[in-house]
């Protein structure tokens, strides 16, 4: 339930499980210990972002002045196989090494699974000369089966004047096991077609869209690895979606296709303050250690229908995108 709480929050990838291990690879010194959650949180960073940035639209055609829809919609972007692990070089590492005296491996990132289990040996010199500590690798949540990042929010759309719409998404603060997350966002959207005189006759509607959303969340570690106090993991993610908008005018079924850009960012900082027993920076105190941001960027494709029913519509679209992501949406309004 934890792995998966933290899969929902779009946590930066930080599983839960691998809590104890992201302190203990402090033990490798600050900038082995960021390079090395550089490449173990990327992909769940990335595919948060991308998640987060679809569910804006189902349709081109804005709403009628004061005409509005209230929607609650799930989005959950897959996690492809080649995202489940990355090489760990020990070339670009200043103290780590394996013990089998191998150059590279492929180790699990937070969607994977290390099997058999991966040690590295953190060799550094003291005044007594060479000296050297075994650190086991964090495993992802490969064993749980887990290859996707899911959000749920809440979203309203409401009609303005001439062509334009706004809307806007939110996700009540979630606070479970010591895990917090916020989330919200708003978007623009303006009907091209209706700048034409007799739109309403066209069997199509184009328009555009700009969204932008951001979830912050912190989760409070268990101090049962490397000693100190406050020891968090805070996250910050922003994302943005450009998009062009076509779709069908039916009376029952309608079909919606858009084409667009994804940008964001993702910031998770380790916080607090960490006594290390071990290794290089052994017998000192780390405050606020490290932080790693994540940025991506491409292309959005999707594809997608509305269905119009007795009381309220339900939409169901499929984006091509780095991370691919599946759309469903329940709505309601006029």
């Amino acid at each position: 339930m934890k792995k998966l709480m933290m899969s929902l929050l779009a946590f930066a990838g930080l599983s839960v499980s691998a809590q104890d291990d992201i302190q203990n690879i402090l033990r490798a010194g600050v900038e082995d210990a960021t390079r090395f959650s550089e490449s173990y949180i990327a992909p769940a960073a990335e595919a948060s972002i991308y998640s987060l940035a679809n569910g804006w639209y189902n349709s081109a055609e804005a709403k009628e002045t004061l005409h509005f829809e209230v929607s609650v919609i799930a989005n959950a972007a897959l996690v492809g196989d080649d995202k489940q692990s990355f090489t760990l070089d020990v070339n670009d590492y200043n103290y780590i090494t394996f013990p089998d005296g191998s150059q590279q491996k492929e180790i699990a990132t937070v969607f994977g699974e290390n099997n058999p289990e991966q040690t590295v040996i953190v060799e550094y010199e003291t005044d007594n000369g060479t000296e050297t500590t075994q650190i086991t690798l964090p495993q992802g949540l490969g064993g749980s089966n887990i290859n996707f990042v899911p959000t749920a929010y809440l979203q309203g759309s409401l009609g303005l004047v001439k062509g334009f719409e706004v809307k806007a998404r939110f996700l009540p603060e979630v606070d479970y096991d010591g895990a917090k997350t916020k989330f919200y966002g708003a978007a623009l959207q303006h009907e091209f077609t209706s700048w034409i005189t007799g739109e309403k006759l066209l069997p199509i509607a184009i328009s555009g869209l700009v969204g932008y959303n951001r979830i912050e969340a912190s989760y409070e570690l268990d101090q049962t690895t490397v000693q100190g106090v406050n020891q968090t993991i805070n996250s910050e993610m922003n994302s943005w979606m450009f998009t062009a908008i076509a779709s069908t005018k039916l009376p029952v079924i309608n079909f919606y296709a858009g084409l667009g850009y994804v940008s964001g960012d993702a910031t998770t900082y380790l916080e607090g303050s960490y006594t290390i027993d071990e290794g290089p920076l052994e017998g000192q105190t780390l405050v606020n250690p490290y932080s790693v941001t994540t940025e991506v960027g491409g292309v959005n494709a999707t594809l997608g229908f509305k269905l119009k029913l007795a009381f309220f519509r339900l939409n169901a679209s499929y984006s091509f995108q780095e991370y691919q992501n599946f759309n469903l949406g329940i709505n309601f309004g006029y």
